[in-house]
């Protein structure tokens, strides 16, 4: 971890996100990692304006390319395959939004990771779009408060359960697929490195970004929220090299969920029975994991 805080800073002082948010610690620190022969791809969204910057100020000190929500990995594709065809040695790196990914942005990506486009991907999801009013997205959990998911005496948060983006994208059969947490920054550059790596398709990174503005919670607390996140089991850190699944990091002692949704006014109204449902669905989906760790399941 020192060595990269010895690195040149390629993203300019000063921050235009919201108090509190980790998107921008997570961007700083992937140029670090990642170097700088590097093409940063973004669109509209928080985590775009880290990059791409504000009115005539530019953010990054690599190259920027400003994308639609709908055109990212498309852009992504005839710039890499330049490059390629060039002979130059430069990573294309997407650091967009859930709303980008997993919503508008779906097609295009899928389509990219069908064909072996070589790029990463790294969707910084802060579970819903909080840059324009915090409406609900696809990756929004179940349960939770937004404006287009009101809490009332007919109405409790969203419906449905989230979209498990990273599995999809694992089950694409691309080399490369990992979650990654900002609470987690060693974990996280291993996993940088070994996207960096993947020269036969692409490399897909979903990363765990807690919105305190959206998620109506303490801004000083957006790292532990994270931590929080990994330690309940609710977000696990796992990667698939070539279909091949393991944990990068598990919890001595697993605690229960209301450690993490308890941090958050988008949960407050959560009842003793919702709360149970919950954590029912948190190990659900943990058990999904597990079982492809240990084979039970192919890919």
């Amino acid at each position: 971890m020192v060595n990269y805080l010895q690195e040149d800073e390629l993203l300019a002082p000063g921050t235009i996100f919201c108090t509190g948010c980790p998107a921008e610690l997570a961007l700083r620190f992937l140029l670090r990692v990642l170097g700088k022969e590097v093409i940063l791809f973004g669109s509209a969204g928080c985590a775009a304006v880290g990059g791409i910057g504000f009115f005539d100020a530019a953010a990054a000190k690599v190259a920027v390319i400003s994308c639609l929500m709908t055109n990212i990995p498309s852009i992504m594709t005839g710039v890499s395959r330049y490059y390629r065809k060039v002979g130059r040695d430069v990573t294309c790196v997407a650091f967009v939004g859930d709303g980008a990914t997993a919503d508008v942005g779906f097609q295009p990506l899928s389509g990219a990771a069908e064909r072996g486009e070589n790029f990463i991907y790294i969707c910084c999801d802060n579970q819903g779009y909080m840059n324009t009013g915090v409406q609900r997205s696809s990756t929004t959990p179940s349960k939770a408060w937004t404006s287009t998911t009101p809490v009332s005496e007919l109405r409790r948060g969203k419906e449905q359960e989230s979209k498990n983006m990273s599995l999809l994208m694992a089950f694409h059969g691309i080399p490369y697929v990992a979650t990654a947490a900002v609470s987690h920054l060693e974990d996280f550059a291993q996993k940088l490195l070994k996207a960096k790596s993947v020269k036969n398709g692409m490399a897909y990174i979903h990363l765990f970004s807690p919105c305190p503005t959206g998620w109506r919670s303490s801004p000083e607390e957006a790292i532990d929220l994270s931590r929080r996140a990994v330690e309940t089991n609710y977000y696990p850190l796992w990667e698939a090299e070539h279909g091949k699944f393991s944990f990068t990091w598990q919890p001595k002692q697993v605690k229960p969920v209301t450690e993490f949704t308890s941090r958050m006014k988008r949960f407050a109204h959560l009842t003793a029975e919702e709360n149970t449902s919950f954590q029912a669905l948190v190990e659900k989906r943990y058990d999904l994991i597990s079982r492809l760790v240990k084979e039970e399941i192919t890919v």
